[in-house]
């Protein structure tokens, strides 16, 4: 008798062991891309921004402290992770890029997903163009709506005025409206009915959303702003440009002198057209784009504990990217599109049922790997066409080396990145010849103060950093 009990206690510890199992294993996929977020919160190790659900997130999964966009710019970045490709001089350029136009030859992410059996939804800005692969999804893409037929970023009296006027709004907007009133609140709404709805299909589902602030204008409802106090924003401490920096890395690629790398930031209403920003006006930026991040910050902690509410979080791999990083006023710049740390390395946080949890890893990555890491995440066979490579190893083991380096590019520069270097090169526009290098020992110089190149030159250092790099333009990426 005693045998029996001995025999069944076993076998129920085994299928108990056995659910366990199944309830971590990964069936649904949870992607959420925020336009222009910077590595700036709590979970980062940074103080300046008031972030609960991001940090909550870092707590329960694996934060990269060293992920790295492809491309510094929208459509990009977005068609060339999706597409699972890198960017090459010909394909995926600038903000108007596209899977069809770019990459139409192989099969996006959410199409491989939704081949493979999966629900795939698109909410929000999830592709730059909102008709970019239209047919990868299981119903028509969402795209929220404002009321009243007002600019879509603009709520202020003083922003409705100058709209009314013909004039472009201000590069911010604060106004006492609810956040459903705004584009990403109607998302994370929408969002919160979708997995609602998902819940009640066994069906696995691959749900992308995506979040449009903080990118310009800096527009979030006056809760969010009030929850700073303006003479507690600090300034960035290095407002110049890196010493020996060469012209492209400074200025516009053009090779203007008399207006600095942030043309999109330009455009607005109370921006100066040339020359650096004033103290007050900055403070005001600054302030404008914490108050959109903590706006985020809200809506993103809704949706997931509705994910937690409805029991999917059990199930559901959760994966939060920037599409790039953002100056804040560092090196006199208000934007991304350049090729500096600060811009290229870009929010990486990944929260696995069964893997590892409330860690930092400082293993490379970059954002052509997202898509064979959702595919080994759900226990699908890759296809061939990818450029990048899983970092699911990373999740069981955040310790573990994933790359040697990074590649980035941006208009007519191209990037490596390794463990401690940055290295740059800018090729004239139309002979496709060497122009000028920057380095950056990022041990020695994190805030990218100095280019470093002429410290380096005839170096082995310099000399594989080199090497690699052309290995990487010569690559056939067709």
């Amino acid at each position: 008798m005693n045998k029996i009990k001995v025999c069944l206690f076993f076998i129920l510890l085994a299928l108990h062991f056995q659910i366990s199992a199944q309830q971590n294993e990964v069936k649904n996929i949870l992607f959420v891309i925020v336009d222009d977020l910077r590595v700036q919160a709590g979970v980062f190790g940074q103080d300046q921004m008031i972030t609960p659900n991001l940090d909550k997130l870092g707590q329960e999964g694996v934060i990269f402290n060293r992920a790295y966009c492809q491309v510094p710019t929208c459509g990009a970045s977005r068609a060339s992770f999706m597409s699972g490709l890198y960017p090459t001089r010909e394909r995926f350029v600038n903000y108007k890029a596209s899977h069809d136009v770019d990459a139409p030859e192989v099969t996006s992410l959410p199409m491989w997903f939704k081949e493979n059996g999966y629900t795939t939804i698109s909410l929000g800005k999830v592709y730059h163009d909102p008709n970019d692969d239209v047919n990868a999804w299981s119903q028509k893409p969402f795209r929220a709506k404002t009321d009243k037929g007002w600019n879509k970023c603009y709520y202020s009296q003083e922003n409705k005025e100058l709209i009314k006027q013909g004039k472009k709004g201000l590069a911010y907007d604060k106004a006492d409206f609810p956040d459903d009133a705004y584009i990403d609140g109607k998302v994370a709404k929408k969002a919160i009915e979708t997995l609602q709805d998902l819940s009640k299909s066994e069906k696995p589902f691959f749900l992308a959303m995506g979040f449009q602030k903080p990118h310009l204008p800096f527009s979030a409802p006056a809760k969010y702003w009030d929850m700073y106090q303006r003479e507690d924003i600090k300034l960035a401490d290095n407002p110049f440009p890196p010493i020996g920096a060469p012209a492209e890395a400074i200025f516009k690629i053009s090779g203007r002198t008399d207006i600095f790398n942030s043309t999109e930031i330009r455009n607005f209403s109370g921006i100066p057209k040339i020359g650096a920003m004033d103290d007050s006006t900055a403070t005001t930026l600054l302030h404008g784009y914490y108050a959109c991040v903590s706006y985020i910050d809200k809506l993103l902690g809704d949706v997931l504990s509705e994910l937690e509410r409805l029991d999917l979080h059990k199930n559901t791999a959760v994966v939060l990217i920037g599409d790039h990083g953002w100056h804040l006023g560092e090196h006199q710049q208000w934007g991304k599109h350049s090729l500096y740390d600060r811009v290229l390395k870009a929010p990486l946080i990944v929260k696995v049922p069964g893997k590892a949890a409330n860690v930092k890893t400082n293993a490379l990555a970059e954002y052509v790997d997202l898509y064979p890491t959702f595919c080994d995440l759900a226990g699908l066979e890759l296809p061939e066409h990818l450029h990048g490579k899983s970092f699911v190893p990373v999740l069981d083991d955040p310790s573990k080396k994933h790359k040697e380096q990074v590649f980035a590019r941006f208009a007519h520069g191209e990037t490596i990145i390794t463990d401690r270097f940055l290295y740059t090169e800018y090729v004239n526009k139309y002979k496709g010849t060497l122009k000028s290098k920057m380095l950056v020992d990022l041990k020695k110089d994190p805030k990218e103060n100095e280019n470093a190149f002429w410290k380096y030159e005839g170096t082995e250092i310099l000399n594989e950093l080199k090497l690699k790099l052309s290995k990487y333009q010569n690559l056939n990426h067709k």
